[in-house]
């Protein structure tokens, strides 16, 4: 396919893996996107998920940069309310010096957790609320002329690492247009207002500095195998874990069996969650290909980043090798 694809890589930590392990397997996996010609390789920001490594964001793209040589790498995204602009532009600053004209920064505004994650972080909920004026105080700082008197980042100043407004709705793109930034909807886990906000996002859009056309990038998730069945039961066994391990966030954790899973997603409450991973390709590479394809075109995307779902690290690495770009 003639659009770029990139890859969202989510460090899994599978049952019985350490984070180190997930960590050998985000290398190889990088190393097969840049071998295979993806455009991209992004991580993105969670907080006290066991199953999820990719916390610190910024040391994970640091250990990936070194391991690569060519392949872009990101955040994708970094929950800014979490954080100091100033500490973020210092850390992706020398990212950039480190590894010039390899790195992107997408910024979202999510917490990465609960109420409880912003307490141990020493945040505040309301700092959702200064995201916009956060955006632009970091690129800033990103910049030639920072906002805040005599404050400078240092490594970060006129590196102009480019930035990504990430969202799952309206407001994220509202902002991205505003800003003259690019954005990148989270169809591959909220697809619901994915083609309203697209739509907003390219009607309002402003250009800037760093962008002189809107450029959307669309999630989705893929499962890419040699033979359709094969891709099928890798979709199915990873819905279940995805499935299972939200169930498990609850105050009683049950341990549920496959049958248990499947009737849950036969429930309205099962069905929602399903739904979640709406926007996934599954199949043969030409399979995967044409969905992908249809996918851009009926979102309109100048880009797509695809999350390789498969629980076997080898089935996930064959997965980014079959549905690499085409010429």
């Amino acid at each position: 396919m003639s659009i770029a694809l990139s890859i969202l890589d989510l460090a899994p930590v599978a049952p019985g893996e350490t984070a180190a392990k997930s960590f050998t397997h985000s290398v190889a996996l990088a190393q097969t996107a840049e071998r295979y010609g993806y455009t991209r390789v992004w991580y993105a920001e969670h907080h006290n998920m066991p199953t999820i490594a990719s916390s610190a964001t910024s040391v994970l793209i640091a250990h990936i940069a070194a391991h690569t040589s060519t392949i872009r790498l990101g955040a994708g995204g970094v929950m800014l309310p979490n954080h100091s602009p100033l500490t973020i532009a210092e850390q992706f600053g020398m990212l950039e010096t480190l590894h010039p004209g390899r790195i992107d920064l997408g910024l979202g505004r999510a917490p990465g957790g609960d109420r409880a994650i912003f307490n141990a972080l020493r945040r505040d909920p309301g700092a959702s609320e200064q995201f916009p004026q956060d955006v632009l105080e970091l690129q800033a700082y990103l910049g030639d002329q920072s906002r805040v008197p005599t404050v400078n980042a240092y490594p970060g100043k006129d590196t102009n690492v480019p930035l990504y407004i990430l969202g799952s709705s309206l407001f994220g793109a509202q902002l991205a247009a505003a800003l003259g930034l690019p954005y990148a909807f989270a169809s591959h886990f909220a697809p619901d207002a994915l083609n309203d906000a697209v739509a907003l996002y390219r009607r309002d859009f402003k250009p800037s500095a760093q962008l002189e056309e809107p450029y959307v990038i669309a999630g989705a998730n893929v499962f890419a195998s040699d033979t359709s069945a094969d891709a099928d039961s890798q979709f199915v066994a990873a819905r279940r874990q995805r499935v299972r391990s939200m169930l498990k966030r609850s105050p009683s954790p049950v341990q549920y069996s496959d049958d248990q899973i499947d009737m849950f997603l036969t429930t309205p409450e099962g069905a929602n969650l399903a739904n979640m991973m709406r926007c996934t390709a599954v199949g043969t590479p030409d399979e995967v290909h044409l969905w992908l394809e249809q996918f851009a075109k009926e979102a309109t995307a100048d880009e797509l980043i695809v999350a390789h779902g498969a629980l076997d690290v080898d089935k996930r690495l064959r997965s980014v090798a079959l549905a690499a770009p085409r010429p």
